[in-house]
């Protein structure tokens, strides 16, 4: 399945880990938008109580790689080392089937590839977090990572906000309910 022959709509929301974005997701999926979360598709193992087909599709590295190599994602990433992440076609599929729009939660460069191959069928959210001191106390208080994983966060941050330029609106999220608003106006918006 090429992804050329796809047309929905899909909503894609990126942003450092810890911004706040999953949270603005979940309150978006809540909202009378027709949205329906793209599970994205990982070979990391599962956290706390992530359950498998709902929060990722868990993968063994080996399943991961074959399914790239038979182009079974429209967008993937190693996002940290022997760490993958990505997008599968028939997720996309399935949601446009049941004639929902698709809402995407993932890191900022998969949201960059996935702007760059949905294009104007697509609106790419940046979610900034108002500083990276912010960020630190975010992951901190999440109590889900350890202290070199939160350094090795806050580093890739860094050079993630220099791709916010690539999004089509970025919304800086200091006060959750007024991130949600902003984001739900502009959505609202695109879909009409």
């Amino acid at each position: 399945m090429s992804y050329r022959k796809l047309n929905g709509k899909g909503i894609i929301v990126s942003a450092p880990s810890g911004s706040g974005k999953t949270t603005i997701v979940r309150h978006l999926l809540g909202q009378d938008l027709q949205l329906a979360f793209s599970v994205s598709a990982t070979n990391r193992p599962a956290r706390g109580d992530e359950k498998d087909g709902e929060d990722y599709y868990f993968l063994s590295t080996k399943e991961f790689k074959s399914r790239i190599i038979n182009e079974e994602f429209i967008e993937w990433e190693e996002v940290y080392e022997n760490q993958f992440y990505g997008t599968l076609l028939e997720e996309l599929q399935r949601i446009w089937n049941d004639e929902q729009h698709v809402i995407f939660d993932v890191d900022v460069i998969g949201g960059v590839n996935l702007k760059k191959k949905l294009g104007k069928n697509a609106l790419s959210i940046f979610i900034k977090p108002p500083s990276i001191e912010t960020l630190s106390e975010r992951l901190q208080n999440r109590k889900t990572d350890s202290e070199e994983q939160i350094a090795r966060r806050l580093e890739k941050a860094s050079q993630e906000m220099k791709e916010a330029k690539n999004f089509d609106l970025i919304i800086v999220n200091d006060d959750l309910d007024t991130a949600c608003s902003e984001a739900y106006d502009a959505i609202k918006k695109f879909l009409n």
